[in-house]
């Protein structure tokens, strides 16, 4: 008799042990995996960036640059393609003194989420598909990921719920393909860098789960 309890008592704990994980599983999973988006629908996004050669140094900077799209909305969502950007424009671009023309192509791109900080209310994310031609007097490239056309182009970016502003982080996998001329400014299979900060309208709300 004793021995038949022990098994029982045995059994019981393993198996309220097991669904004790499962149900710790489920939670973090629940958190990592899924976003929360108020009130999602058409947005438009504004402001201004760069790009900088990690191994030149050269910069090209764009004073306006203005996107527009859709976000999910809801609650359950997956961070991943939460957002789509359908059109871009940057203009005002130069590098130092030099105008550059930049042709967004690759379009549309996406914005994904993949980490949420409650205590600032801000999301970390990537925007992916980049792909971007830029030419000037004497010089063309692309900006894009493993090669030019391939529209796989991401950056890092965060989100800021309080103040609505998107920030452009770099940190992605961004390169210059297809450099003809270019002086030695930029060359071919060069890192670039993106930076800036894009007002969000309407203001997001967006947190996980």
């Amino acid at each position: 008799m004793r021995k038949r309890l022990t098994t029982v008592l045995l059994s019981s704990a393993a198996a309220a042990l097991a669904l004790g994980l499962g149900a710790t599983t489920a939670t973090a999973s629940s958190i990592a995996s899924t976003w929360t988006v108020k009130p999602g629908g058409s947005v438009k996004a504004s402001g201004s960036g760069q790009v900088k050669d990690a191994k030149t140094g050269t910069v090209a900077k764009c004073s306006s640059i203005k996107m527009a799209g859709t976000l999910k909305k809801g609650k359950g969502l997956s961070g991943k393609g939460i957002g789509t950007i359908k059109t871009g424009s940057f203009t005002g671009c130069k590098i130092a003194t030099v105008s550059v023309t930049v042709k967004v192509r690759g379009l549309p791109w996406k914005l994904n989420a993949s980490s949420f900080n409650a205590a600032t209310g801000v999301t970390t994310g990537t925007i992916s598909g980049i792909d971007l031609k830029a030419t000037a007097p004497g010089c063309s490239a692309t900006l894009d990921g493993t090669g030019a056309g391939k529209n796989n182009g991401v950056t890092k970016i965060s989100y800021s719920n309080s103040t609505g502003k998107l920030k452009l982080l770099g940190g992605g996998n961004l390169h210059s393909y297809a450099v003809s001329g270019c002086f030695g400014l930029v060359n071919n299979g060069d890192a670039q860098k993106a930076s800036g900060t894009e007002t969000i309208s309407p203001k997001q709300k967006i947190t996980s789960p």
